[in-house]
């Protein structure tokens, strides 16, 4: 196979990330003989090995390990496998004083095979495979990125290692990429530009829609001049039309039997008004006002109109999805016979500007749906029209029957971008199982398993009282299971204590803000610094760097907007309980977790309040982390989450998808009458 030495291959790949694990330990024994060897094996990123070390491995450490990992390279050591008797292979790792390995080979089975690597004067024990030399390893292409604790064998009550992760590619270049898509990837998040450029801002007074900066008109009237500069050169008037027409418009145009739970609404005079969804009735009164002759025809006409759109709060994200926006509309009324040539001119115009942004684009045709207004006759010579185009276009297309707007046939130039989809298992519970204090007999959680993954916002939801509560404590590590496993980051944490779970990736937001979430008595500087307080930026020699807390308070205080009447120095107590969930998200996301567990987080909010913490967990998912977010509320549970698990009883009864699902459906779920279903 072409690809059999190269990533593409994926036993190579990991096999490649092995054999650098190695290195790595043997760069260590080279430098630093005291330490001892615990595991190292490839991962999805690259690699990392644990190693238990009397000092911390600084960044001045990796720097000095990276030197030597490139002098193994270049000395092109073989590796060579070997296999020793169980008695022999623990004398071998005895005499090397590696007490790891000594346990890891008296926990094999009877008549396991025990093989040993050796690369120069260094030896592991290892099942392998591994390359056949050090030299297949590009020395300039490995990168040590980062070092964390981690108990062996994920058991707290054993001793806390370090472990040094990597990551390393065939060529130095391929590492280089990968290292700026890393950063890249922190950079360009168009929110986080935003903010930091001046362009653009959200508030609670208006959630989900945006208050545009000085720089970010700047920036917006360049692309409207660029608009008008086009549309004038192919033909296009410009009008305007309002923001608001009466309801009876909306009715005729057959938008209000349509669209209308999407609609904003008012009363003027006893007249009930809508905002504008869309610009289309406002162009067709603008075309009616006069009359208009068939040499007028084709008459292109473009608006640039301010729509409102009803958006689930879970659905907003930055300026992609918004409830209020600029619409760039253009309505062209024309004979039957020049549908082809105008579609044609409209495809050009679409692919100019798409290609002076370097947009990839691919084409699909709707077609009639079920629900429609005109006659039969009227579809088809719409249709045929913009089939006849596309042909003439020369261009591939997709046809999506049934899929057309409700008054007419479209064609869709979907842009080309990577799929969102969840990525790794972040947190895994396998048959997880709480028994009742009070009654040894009864389970308060029933073998639950399921994994919340990276990229993903998965709901518990469930009547109160059927084990969420006690699912999440165990989660977090204020409940033992009596049985199953708590994987983090594929890490066994079902015996690690609260704050190892907190330092190594999650982060929790508890359903009682006053009893869980905040010391109320203590200021709010205090309350954001919980989870910092014992970090070296915040502590010498174990007293508080008071000035760093106080900095950590204003930029927090700053960034997730928390009102209070003395900023830092107000009391948690004093503040409004919109604002005192505000100060627990700040804290948890502050953290920069993998994974955000976030339990009934809007109970007892107004609807500002409940906005602002719906756009945080959907900002956590779309920054690519696990949301697991528990919920009673059946408008929340539908509104936000990527995925439900219904729990009935102590036990997983149902998964269901939000965007196919009804909240009868779910209710039925939720109150146990589908358990059977699901059972068989």
């Amino acid at each position: 196979m072409d690809d059999q030495y190269t990533f593409e291959n994926k036993t190579y790949k990991d096999t490649y990330r092995h054999t650098t694990s190695h290195i790595l330990a043997q760069a260590m024994k080279r430098l630093y003989p005291e330490v001892k060897l615990a595991i190292g094996p490839a991962i999805e990123d690259g690699f990392y090995y644990d190693f238990d070390s009397p000092q911390p491995f600084t960044p001045e450490v990796l720097e000095k390990l990276e030197a030597e990992m490139r002098k193994i390279c270049k000395e092109k050591l073989r590796l060579e496998r070997f296999e020793l008797p169980r008695e022999e292979a623990l004398k071998f790792m005895e005499e090397r004083d590696e007490p790891y390995k000594v346990e890891l080979i008296n926990d094999l089975p009877e008549d396991a095979v025990i093989s040993f690597y050796r690369q120069g004067e260094f030896v592991d024990l290892c099942a392998g495979p591994h390359l056949d030399s050090t030299g297949r390893v590009k020395g300039n292409a490995i990168k040590l990125t980062s070092v964390t604790g981690a108990y062996w064998r994920g058991d707290s009550s054993r001793k806390m290692l370090q472990r040094i992760y990597g990551t390393c590619f065939p060529k130095k270049e391929e590492l280089d990429a990968y290292l700026a898509r890393i950063e890249e990837a922190k950079k360009r998040d168009h929110r986080k530009l935003g903010k930091e450029l001046g362009l653009f801002t959200f508030m609670d007074e208006g959630p989900g829609f945006p208050f545009f900066l000085p720089n970010g008109m700047v920036l917006k009237n360049q692309l409207i001049d660029y608009w008008r500069e086009i549309h004038k050169k192919a033909g296009y008037v410009e009008i305007s039309t309002p923001i608001m027409l009466n309801q009876d418009l909306w009715h005729r145009s057959g938008h209000w039997d349509h669209y209308k739970d999407n609609m904003y609404t008012t009363v003027i005079d006893d007249v009930p008004f809508a905002l504008k969804p869309m610009n289309c009735p406002g162009g067709m009164l603008v075309y009616k006002s006069q009359p208009h002759s068939y040499r007028d025809l084709p008459l292109r006409v473009g608006e640039l109109g301010i729509v409102h759109r009803h958006e689930l709060s879970g659905a907003l994200h930055g300026l992609f999805r918004v409830r209020c926006f600029t619409q760039d509309d253009a309505h062209i009324f024309m004979t039957p016979d020049q549908v082809k040539d105008e579609i044609k001119g409209v495809a050009k115009l679409i692919d100019d500007v798409y290609s002076l942004f370097g947009f990839k684009y691919h084409m699909e045709l709707s077609t009639m749906p079920e629900d429609h207004i005109g006659t039969d006759e009227q579809w088809e010579v719409a249709t045929n029209g913009l089939v006849s185009a596309l042909n003439e276009l020369g261009k591939p297309y997709v046809i999506n029957e049934g899929d057309g707007a409700f008054y007419g046939p479209k064609i869709d130039f979907h842009l080309e971008k990577a799929p969102e989809h969840a990525g790794d298992a972040v947190l895994t519970l396998e048959n997880v199982t709480l028994k009742s204090e009070r009654n040894p007999n009864k389970n308060i959680l029933n073998q639950v398993s399921f994994s919340v993954h990276k990229g993903e916002i998965l709901c518990v939801a469930g009547i109160e009282g059927n084990g969420q509560s006690e699912l999440v404590r165990v989660i977090v590590g204020l409940l033992k299971q009596n049985s199953g496993k708590i994987l983090l980051n594929g890490e066994d944490v079902s015996h690690a204590p609260i704050r190892y779970r907190n330092v190594h990736g999650l982060a929790h937001v508890p359903e009682d803000r006053h009893k869980y979430g905040l010391i109320l008595d203590n200021t709010l500087e205090e309350n954001l610094a919980m989870r910092k307080y014992f970090r070296k930026e915040f502590q010498n020699h174990g007293f508080i760097r008071f000035h760093k807390r106080r900095e950590l308070a204003e930029e927090l205080i700053e960034e997730f907007d928390i009102r209070s009447s003395e900023g830092a120095k107000s009391t948690a107590r004093s503040m409004s309980g919109g604002n005192q969930q505000k100060a627990i998200v700040a804290r948890e996301i502050d953290k920069d977790p993998e994974l955000l567990v976030a339990v009934q987080p809007t109970r007892g909010l107004d609807v500002g309040a409940i906005e602002y913490i719906h756009r945080q967990l959907v900002a956590q998912r779309d920054e690519g982390k696990a949301v697991l977010l528990v919920s009673l509320e059946l408008d929340e549970v539908m509104d936000v989450p990527d995925r439900i698990l219904v729990m009935y009883e102590g036990e997983i009864v149902g998964e269901l998808d939000p965007k196919k699902t009804t909240q009868e459906e779910l209710g039925l779920y939720m109150a146990g009458a589908k358990r059977d279903e699901v059972k068989a």
